[in-house]
């Protein structure tokens, strides 16, 4: 079974892609099946997410593009800012993973939150398509951390 083990940082040319949805793009650790067919075992570092557009590179040398999978989600549509960021807040405090786009809030679909956003002045419009939500905060300076050499990483994360 083919085995990706590195992350590239540089851009180059893919030979294959992966398509997951944003759930199996937050495990390290897991079994797959390329857009080719080909079954593939990831063993990432920990705490990695895949965004689509990363590049991966497999045991016998070839560059996997990482594609985000289409998913049920919902897109709330406001106007109005003040709306919007009402709707964020409210979604936030309930620690709900969010994409944020022009005018636009995107969330794996939940009828619950749609009738909450919907009462809050929103359209909702429930689609199939690409999730790729906020990283979060803390997700670059933990990022930072991991790929300092100075070993602190750890510290920071006990």
């Amino acid at each position: 079974m083919l085995t990706i083990v590195q992350r590239l940082q540089e851009r180059r040319p893919a030979d294959t892609r992966l398509v997951l949805p944003y759930e199996a793009r937050c495990r390290s650790r897991q079994r797959a099946t390329l857009a080719d067919g080909q079954s593939v075992a990831i063993v990432l570092e920990r705490g990695q997410v895949l965004r689509s557009g990363d590049l991966l590179l497999a045991d016998d040398g070839r560059v996997i593009e990482v594609c985000a999978a289409p998913e049920r989600v919902s897109t709330a549509h406001g106007a109005d800012p003040r709306q919007l960021i009402r709707a964020a807040y409210h979604l936030g405090n309930r620690h709900v993973m969010l994409q944020i786009g022009a005018n636009w809030l995107r969330y794996l679909h939940d009828h619950v939150l749609d009738d909450m956003l919907r009462g809050l002045g929103l359209t909702v419009k429930v689609e199939e398509v690409a999730f790729e939500p906020e990283a979060g905060a803390y997700a670059a300076h933990l990022h930072r951390h991991a790929s300092d050499d100075s070993g602190e990483a750890n510290q920071h994360l006990s």
